[in-house]
């Protein structure tokens, strides 16, 4: 089992998926083994570049195979905000464009977005879909209705989370995609892929977003540092580069002042310069792990019978108010315990007792996060360390 080759979860009741998932013993030892790979051949010689040439490769086609596009569309990044914020700020705004943000976007992009509205001239609207608290068929008429009255003549981008980080509602993306062409500036659409990756099957959304950015160390239980965003081919021949570096380059051997376009045609013209081939090979077999585990389906619905149950146990408790009035359609289970002491001192609460969940500052409210490899014992585990709190 997944659960077995974790040691981070062999000593602790782990709830924090959402935050960074624990890196299976496997995924760690193919990191190891590359690195020796790497200092047996080189590190800087005739002989490592087809391997790290290889590793790269086989990283970007299995990254892109899970989301439903073709290589030469997948752009590898050390993290979600680097995925979102390099192809962003390369896209052809005018002064008086305006951007339309979800209520529910992570802080890391939405400065990158106010940064960028400074620096351009361009307003931002807001998009509201916090509120959506429902089963998917209620959430997506909702996000769409939302879409429809806040969308402008001006509207250049929207932005929305795959899978909001804080209520745990599924966007509807690929209607959203939909609706948005047959707006008449057909704004480009940016995806927030954090908390869906290797969590919900993401093929679909990903082919239907410009900008999919999403990282291995979350809900794929890779190594941090190592991520990917799938772009659409609009952005590929519309976009800038951003942030430049050699891998950004056709030719990367020699400098050339009067080249007008030096810059490579594909995805790789949003990477930047030196990584760490290693990871490549952690996140790799991280996701070869979770494969095994069952299709994305099936891993959808063990989490979601998890998660469900987890739900369940939390809405039975008095004093306990999860924030959905449903069973979550993903892992990601918040809830709020009123007039109890402050989220952040029922997290050290509960971590002195080894149950590991964490506070959110907007909506103000706990989060504990099922996947693969959590177990109703577990479930129980939290209900009752929670229970006694609520009761206190």
């Amino acid at each position: 089992m997944f659960r077995e080759l974790c040691p981070a979860l062999h000593n602790k009741t782990y709830f924090n998926y959402g935050g960074q998932g624990p890196l299976p013993t496997p995924s760690l030892e193919a990191i190891t083994a590359s690195w020796q790979r790497i200092q047996e051949l080189g590190p800087f010689t005739g002989d490592v570049w087809p391997f790290i040439a290889s590793e790269v490769n086989s990283t970007r086609r299995q990254l892109a195979q899970w989301c439903g596009v073709p290589p030469h569309r997948l752009a590898l990044t050390e993290n979600v905000t680097s995925g979102c914020v390099l192809p962003l700020w390369g896209l052809p705004f005018a002064a008086g464009d305006r951007m339309l943000i979800s209520d529910c976007e992570h802080p890391g992009v939405v400065a990158a977005c106010v940064e960028l509205a400074r620096r351009e001239n361009l307003a931002i609207d807001t998009l509201p879909v916090k509120q959506l608290r429902g089963d998917q068929a209620s959430t997506d008429a909702g996000v769409l209705r939302g879409l429809e009255e806040r969308l402008t003549p001006r509207t250049r981008l929207v932005v929305l989370s795959h899978l909001l980080w804080n209520t745990g509602q599924i966007m509807p993306i690929v209607g959203v995609a939909e609706h948005l062409q047959h707006h008449p500036q057909q704004p480009f659409l940016l995806v927030d892929a954090a908390q869906s990756f290797g969590q919900i099957p993401v093929a679909a959304a990903a082919a239907a977003a410009d900008i999919y950015g999403f990282t291995g160390h979350k809900w794929a239980c890779g190594p941090e540092g190592l991520g990917g965003v799938a772009l659409s081919e609009r952005v590929l021949e519309d976009a800038q580069p951003t942030v430049i570096g050699w891998r950004s380059l056709r030719d990367e051997s020699k400098a050339d002042l009067n080249s007008s376009d030096p810059f490579h045609h594909d995805s790789r013209r949003f990477e930047v310069a030196t990584s760490c081939v290693p990871l490549m090979a952690g996140l790799r077999t991280s996701m070869a792990l979770l494969e095994a585990e069952g299709s994305a389906e099936d891993r959808l619905a063990s989490i979601q019978r998890l998660s469900g149950s987890l739900w369940r146990t939390l809405d039975q408790l008095k004093g306990v108010e999860p924030l959905l009035t449903v069973a979550p359609a993903s892992g990601l289970v918040s809830f709020r315990l009123p007039g109890a002491a402050a989220a952040s001192d029922l997290v050290k609460q509960l971590g002195n007792q080894g149950v590991w969940i964490r506070d959110l500052a907007d909506p103000i409210c706990l989060r504990a996060c099922t996947h693969v490899s959590c177990t109703e014992t577990e479930i129980k585990a939290l209900g009752t360390a929670v229970g006694t709190i609520s009761n206190q």
